[in-house]
């Protein structure tokens, strides 16, 4: 997993509510176990039309937004099936932060797993970002996760919370796996031993 480092970036307004991991990913997209690939899927019913044409009025088919690395939600963010195909097909499109006033648990630690951060703001901070990212391609916001603060193109400064370990992981490209590597010299200490006490086992 790429470390998370601080970036600027295109901010998308996405004020819908109650946004699913189906309409993130649809179901048709779960058959493969690639985490690559599903970028061009994401949002795919509000992105095309029924014959495969992109529909001009979705934010993201639009110029200003093609390039988005961040989304402004609405609230419940994330919500229905725990598909973890829903954090793959962001990050994949080029998604690195979703900021809302609340997510689903399951995809709020999906994120996470996935080198993607979410950031929970109250609706006043939410709805300044909103309007931020409303201008389009010029108005760039800035995330830097060491110091916990995004910066709006306007110069506002907002700080958010995250739990340290999760920081921790984000800024050092761990996931699940890169955690327990980390451990890989006591873990082989322990087999050696293991082995040497149990030759028959």
């Amino acid at each position: 997993m790429d470390k998370f480092e601080t970036f600027s970036g295109i901010a998308a307004p996405m004020p819908l509510v109650n946004i699913d991991t189906d309409m993130i990913i649809p179901k048709q997209f779960l058959k493969t176990i690639k985490r690559s690939g599903l970028g061009v899927h994401a949002f795919d019913e509000m992105r095309y039309d029924d014959d495969g044409n992109e529909i001009p009025d979705f934010v993201l088919n639009q110029a200003a937004y093609r390039e988005a690395s961040i989304l402004i939600a609405g609230d419940n963010f994330g919500c229905g099936s725990s598909r973890e195909h829903a954090p793959w097909a962001l990050s994949d499109f080029g998604i690195k932060v979703v900021v809302s006033t609340s997510f689903a648990d399951i995809f709020f630690n999906n994120c996470f797993k996935n080198g993607m951060l979410p950031i929970v703001l109250p609706q006043e901070q939410v709805d300044l970002l909103m309007r931020d990212a409303e201008k389009g391609a010029n108005a760039r916001v800035e995330v830097n996760l060491e110091e916990q603060t995004i910066i709006s193109s306007d110069g506002d400064v907002i700080k958010f919370d995250i739990d340290p370990f999760r920081k921790h992981c984000l800024l050092n490209g761990l996931d699940d796996i890169g955690l327990t590597l980390e451990k890989a010299a006591s873990i082989d200490s322990f087999e050696a031993k293991a082995g040497a006490a149990r030759p028959w086992a």
